[in-house]
């Protein structure tokens, strides 16, 4: 199990725009550079990113993106599925448990108590707490 980079890249391009001065627009250039994410790949992860609110984009001559809503009522957990759906530990858990043998229904089992308690940690904190850590 690891992060994919859109997760990774999605998850700092919102801590960078959560260090910037309240309502400041920040150009996608800008975010690419400072964070060292290709852009077009930054554009396709901020799209999704726009599409939940977690993020707005401001068209124009000085446009860019603003967070959504306040670093500290965004969690880790929206940026992650905000990107790429519900959070998996394993494929297993994707499918239904009819059908599964009793050995894949037991590590069932422990991958669900897994994955519980590591979404209780994705959504027990924000960006808020991911950019004070950076000081």
């Amino acid at each position: 199990m690891q992060f994919t980079k859109a997760e990774e890249y999605g998850i700092f391009g919102v801590m960078y725009l959560a260090t910037q001065p309240k309502g400041k627009v920040t150009p996608l250039s800008e975010i690419s550079e400072n964070q060292h994410v290709p852009e077009k790949f930054l554009a396709k992860i901020f799209q999704s990113l726009c599409r939940s609110g977690l993020v707005r984009s401001h068209r124009g001559v000085k446009g860019g993106f603003t967070l959504g809503k306040t670093s500290d009522k965004i969690t880790v957990k929206e940026v992650i599925e905000s990107i790429q759906g519900p959070y998996y530990i394993s494929k297993c858990l994707m499918e239904p448990p009819a059908g599964q043998s009793p050995a894949m229904l037991s590590l069932r089992k422990f991958l669900e108590r897994a994955q519980g308690s590591l979404l209780k940690v994705f959504s027990s904190h924000t960006i808020k707490d991911l950019t004070d850590w950076q000081d």
